[in-house]
């Protein structure tokens, strides 16, 4: 048998957790991603989704679809350096750099395309990434593509920023990629001290606004512009898949930037266009975002109700102030036993396990829509109660929690 065929063989751990009834990923879902879900022929609550908007299932969005596919047709068959850039595309474009208050913008076909591209391609051999240990795999993956020295500093711990700064050759490309939202905790990148620390010693600024967007900020702008720092942040990263209701993902900057992104991102050099239908989905978006402000305050409104509920049902959520909810179970085993027995009786949340995150900080990624209902959270929220209390999450000793490495000794 060859080395590749035997590493194959050998990955065995999904078939264990489904042997054990506990498999929790790629279950399938049979209707519009709403509030309200069909799997398997049943109403589940759907508490898991990044479609914080409630966007995905708006006439609006649905309209504008439909009528890019009727006059562009269904995809670019090319790059956007070659023969797939529309003219919907620059339309887009010009409206999200205005609405995240940037002279320019570039599209890539998803949000994970952006930060391979830009992360890889503008630091260079002597340069410097410096990141949050928490940021996502996407910026993670994009430092790995360059030939930049990579830095990690403690999660939103200025301090350890400012020592991985300070190592740091003053004349070199120092460029600091954050998440605005982080997406399994749900906190808010420091970006004022982020900032005062970048111009102290000479660096730029990244922010990965994919959970930010359509979330904080004036008409959901993102996180620089929550915090009054637009013009302190030089790239500003967003994603279609969560409040804009579809899938891409773009890069704000100055024109320069841009300019330089257009011919040496090589993913989106060498990868096909979004779809017409996507594109347009997403302007529309934008629009109705603008237009109607109240979703976000909705949304809030939501986040509040729902924080409230989970702390008061005795749910640790860690340190999140958005509506991305992490409920602490800090076991691995219990985790996915709250996930299943969730969805049996009718709730749909996400388990975020080791090596995701240690087995000790294992949780449930409980996230907000701005078209949820209070009785739906309540609803959610009495289920998860439930179940805890049934399986003990509530006891759980953190040092004593189990590793999904190790699951198979709960058979």
């Amino acid at each position: 048998m060859s080395p590749l065929k035997q590493k194959m063989v050998n990955y065995t751990l999904p078939q264990q957790i489904q042997q054990m009834g506990l498999y929790p990923f790629f279950r399938t879902i049979e209707s519009e991603q709403d509030t309200v879900v069909k799997i398997q022929g049943r109403d589940i609550l759907m508490f898991g989704s990044n479609s914080y908007l409630g966007l995905t299932t708006h006439p609006k969005l649905k309209e504008a679809s439909i009528k890019a596919i009727e006059k562009y047709g269904s995809g670019c068959a090319g790059s956007r350096f070659l023969n797939g850039t529309l003219d919907i595309h620059l339309e887009l474009e010009e409206k999200l750099a205005r609405y995240v208050g940037k002279p320019g913008a570039i599209v890539f076909s998803t949000g994970y395309q952006v930060n391979l591209g830009v992360i890889s391609s503008i630091p260079g051999r002597h340069d410097y990434i410096i990141m949050d240990d928490l940021d996502h795999a996407c910026i993670i993956d994009g430092a790995r593509l360059s030939f930049a020295k990579v830095m990690k500093y403690s999660h939103n711990d200025m301090e350890s920023l400012e020592k991985a700064l300070s190592r740091c050759e003053m004349d070199k490309i120092k460029l600091i990629c954050i998440d605005g939202v982080f997406s399994m905790e749900g906190d808010i990148a420091n970006l004022p001290e982020i900032v005062k620390l970048a111009e102290k010693y000479n660096a730029n600024i990244m922010v990965d606004d994919a959970h930010g967007l359509g979330v904080l900020g004036k008409n959901g702008s993102g996180t620089a512009d929550h915090f009054g720092l637009t013009d302190k942040v030089d790239l500003i990263m967003g994603t279609f898949s969560k409040s804009l209701a579809s899938i891409g993902g773009f890069i704000a900057a100055d024109l320069d930037t841009i300019n330089y992104l257009k011919h040496n991102a090589r993913s989106l050099i060498f990868s096909a266009s979004i779809a017409p239908a996507n594109a347009a989905s997403v302007i529309a978006a934008v629009e109705l975002i603008q237009e109607e402000p109240e979703r976000i305050e909705q949304l809030w409104d939501n986040t509040r109700y729902a924080m409230a509920a989970l702390k008061k049902a005795g749910f640790d959520t860690g340190h999140s102030v958005t509506p991305i909810i992490p409920i602490l179970i800090r076991d691995d085993f219990k985790t996915f036993q709250l996930t299943k027995m969730a969805l049996e009786q009718g709730v749909f949340v996400n388990p975020v396990v080791s090596p995701a995150v240690p087995s000790s900080s294992s949780l449930i990624r409980y996230s907000l829509m701005a078209t949820h209902t209070k009785a739906q959270i309540d609803e959610s929220v009495r289920v998860l109660k439930s179940i805890s209390e049934q399986i003990g999450v509530f006891d759980v000793n953190p040092e004593m929690s189990i590793n999904y490495e190790n699951l198979q000794n709960h058979k």
